[in-house]
């Protein structure tokens, strides 16, 4: 009753935070800019995950059976992989754009442009579905030719993963995003504390504004950062284990932690993104004032 209460919370959350995200930036002429449609690609993502993907995997959780046949099986397996997948690739690309905002701010609506977000956003999709219904549909990520889940009388829904489909899918999802992630950040926080210091320095107070407001962009990046890497390392560190090491080696209660600690980060998205921005918070207050 409590796995099942805790799973049904964190459903809410996901599906409440995402939708006044989309809300917000839809009625507020303020959110409309180009990182905000990039949050809001992120939200409708996330959106996603919690109708169409936390439903069936609660449910799989409580019952630990699947009645649903092989064929649904595989599509939910697909649209789990595709859409996290996608909302990891989603956080990536707000990175790249914080960093090119400040490391490039007069030049940055020449180098962030719209037609270069859409195609950035069309690239994520793009190898979204290239890791999902693809080598799940095709038995690439299986070891042998069979793909998953067919087996006669199965009740089980699972997501196998082989060597070459675990790393992969690994890096290229996750361990590849992650790594320009803390670089991306590095320099952005290294630029921040060095524009704070010279402003200070011309304002002859280290207790002043900037100082403080450089400390909170430091404590807002730390905390977007720490969330992601908290919430999707250990599940892609057990992912690439089972690719390496055999897929029957993790199951059970481990997997299962790792995977919800996985899927929590699209309830905190929309904390993180929006809470921490002011014009968000105010968009917020609006709305839930209406």
């Amino acid at each position: 009753l409590l796995v099942g209460s805790c799973l049904v919370i964190l459903i809410v959350i996901t599906l409440c935070g995402n939708i006044i995200v989309c809300l917000a930036v839809t009625l507020d002429r303020r959110l409309r800019s180009l990182t905000n449609c990039i949050i809001v690609s992120l939200a409708i993502t996330d959106l996603l995950v919690g109708l169409l993907v936390l439903p069936f995997s609660a449910f799989y959780e409580l019952t630990k059976e699947w009645p649903f046949g092989s064929i649904l099986c595989n599509i939910y397996t697909s649209l789990d992989v595709m859409l996290c997948t996608a909302s990891i690739l989603n956080l990536f690309m707000i990175s790249l754009d914080r960093y090119f905002a400040v490391t490039t701010p007069l030049r940055y609506r020449q180098v962030v442009t719209p037609s270069r977000v859409a195609v950035g956003l069309g690239v994520i999709w793009t190898v979204s579905l290239m890791v999902s219904f693809l080598p799940i549909h095709l038995g690439w990520n299986t070891n042998g030719t069979a793909v998953q889940n067919t087996g006669p009388c199965n009740k089980e829904c699972t997501l196998e993963v082989n060597f070459v489909y675990g790393l992969v899918d690994a890096l290229l999802t996750f361990y590849i995003p992650l790594v320009i992630m803390c670089i991306t950040y590095y320099r952005i926080l290294k630029i921040a504390r060095e524009q704070a210091k010279r402003i200070n320095h011309m304002w002859g107070n280290t207790s002043t504004l900037p100082m403080v407001k450089e400390h909170k962009a430091t404590v807002t990046l730390a905390v977007v950062l720490g969330a992601f890497i908290v919430c999707w390392f250990p599940y892609f560190t057990m992912f690439t284990y089972r690719g390496v090491w055999g897929d029957s080696r993790v199951k059970g209660t481990p997997m299962s932690i790792v995977l919800w600690l996985g899927y929590a980060n699209s309830a905190l998205n929309p904390i993180l993104y929006g809470t921490l921005n002011r014009d968000f918070r105010v968009a917020y207050q609006h709305l839930l004032h209406c």
